[in-house]
C-alpha cells in the first residue's frame, strides 16, 4: 500500500468543515461509564493495615476525596480470611476485619460520616464482599 504524499484541497476543506462544529462528532468515551466512573471514583487498598492504621487512613481519605470532588470511593478492605482474631477466644470475629470495622468507625466519626452519603457492599466487579462502595456528599 503507497502512502499518499499530499492531501488534497478538497480533502482539506471536507476535514475542516467537519471539525468546524464539534457538537456533531460524537466521543464514545465521554458518554462511557467507565470512563466516567473513574473520573469520579478514588480506590485504595487497605491489605495488610491495623485496624488503628486503617481508620486513620480512612479518615483522610473521606475528607480529602471530598475536597477533590470525588463522588465515591471504592475502599478494598478484604473478606477477612486471613485476619488472626479467630485465635483469640475473647475478640469477636468480625470485630476487627475491616469489612466490618470501617463502617462502624465512619458512623462513629461525625466530622466524617457528615461527608458520606452511604457505606454499601461493592458490586461483584470492583470486589464483592471483599471492598465498600463509600459516596460521598459534595461540598
Amino acid at each position: 500500500m503507497k502512502k499518499k504524499k499530499e492531501i488534497s484541497d478538497s480533502d482539506k476543506k471536507n476535514w475542516e468543515e467537519y471539525t468546524k462544529d464539534p457538537q456533531d462528532i460524537f466521543d464514545k468515551d465521554l458518554n462511557s461509564k467507565k470512563v466516567n466512573l473513574k473520573a469520579t471514583r478514588f480506590t485504595f487498598d487497605l491489605h495488610g493495615y491495623t485496624l488503628r492504621e486503617a481508620n486513620i487512613k480512612v479518615e483522610e481519605i473521606i475528607i480529602s476525596c471530598q475536597e477533590k470532588n470525588f463522588a465515591e470511593i471504592l475502599l478494598v478492605t478484604g473478606k477477612g480470611i486471613h485476619s488472626t482474631t479467630e485465635k483469640d477466644t475473647y475478640v469477636s470475629a468480625h470485630l476487627s476485619k475491616l469489612r466490618y470495622s470501617v463502617p462502624d468507625f465512619i458512623q462513629s466519626k461525625p466530622d466524617v460520616s457528615k461527608r458520606v452519603i452511604s457505606v454499601s457492599p461493592a458490586d461483584t466487579v470492583d470486589g464483592g464482599n471483599g471492598a465498600l462502595i463509600i459516596k460521598l456528599k459534595k461540598l
